[in-house]
């Protein structure tokens, strides 16, 4: 059986493209899921490895929706390999598996060769990402346009944003769900529990 497996970051990104390709290339069954490629610890992922049997094969876009760890990449192609499951890269035709059954050590060498060379620029690629994101932040920081993530709803806060903040407490003591005074409000959950929180610490105080 094909297997092709896709995979995004976060949940605003598209998986179109690569479902596409999949479609395209045959697979009988394709998964997705949209989680960080950090580990392998992925509930869609591991399902699918869970039915993956000898003689499969697993169609991936390109080696980053594969995972983002070098290591980790390596231990898991190199944990199907000898489950004697195939692994295609469309993107990298030299990353079939299949290609080299009939030269004995050639695929070996030919995957540790271009994986460890590709596994090294995926990770490359997050350590730049990540550092590039630290560096604007600090830049933002010291043209003082970074907020930090500054709270709106606060007991010191002004205007309309004391009222609803003051709405909220008063809906939280009346032992309102958060659910109900987020359509009452239009707050984001997440807004409401962490007033919550707050309000539990100052009465713990």
């Amino acid at each position: 059986m094909i297997f092709g497996y896709a995979r995004v970051s976060s949940k605003n990104q598209n998986l179109s493209r690569q479902l596409q390709e999949l479609q395209e290339y045959g697979c009988d069954r394709i998964y997705q899921e949209k989680q960080s490629g950090k580990d392998f610890e992925r509930p869609v992922y591991k399902e699918m490895r869970s039915k993956m049997r000898f003689g499969d094969v697993l169609v991936i876009h390109d080696l980053s929706r594969f995972g983002r760890n070098k290591q980790e990449i390596k231990d898991e192609w190199e944990a199907l390999i000898e489950e004697e499951i195939d692994i295609v890269v469309l993107n990298m035709p030299i990353l079939d598996t299949r290609k080299y059954k009939e030269l004995e050590g050639v695929g070996q060498l030919v995957s540790d060769l271009v994986l460890t060379l590709l596994s090294w620029m995926v990770e490359e690629e997050r350590t730049r990402i990540r550092t590039a994101q630290k560096e604007g932040i600090e830049i933002a920081k010291k043209l003082g346009r970074f907020k930090g993530g500054k709270k709106r709803y606060h007991k010191d806060a002004k205007g309309k944003d004391r009222v609803i903040y003051d709405e909220v407490v008063r809906c939280l003591n009346g032992n309102m769900s958060v659910m109900d005074i987020h359509r009452k409000t239009g707050l984001s959950r997440n807004t409401i529990y962490s007033i919550k929180r707050e309000i539990e610490i100052t009465e713990t105080t």
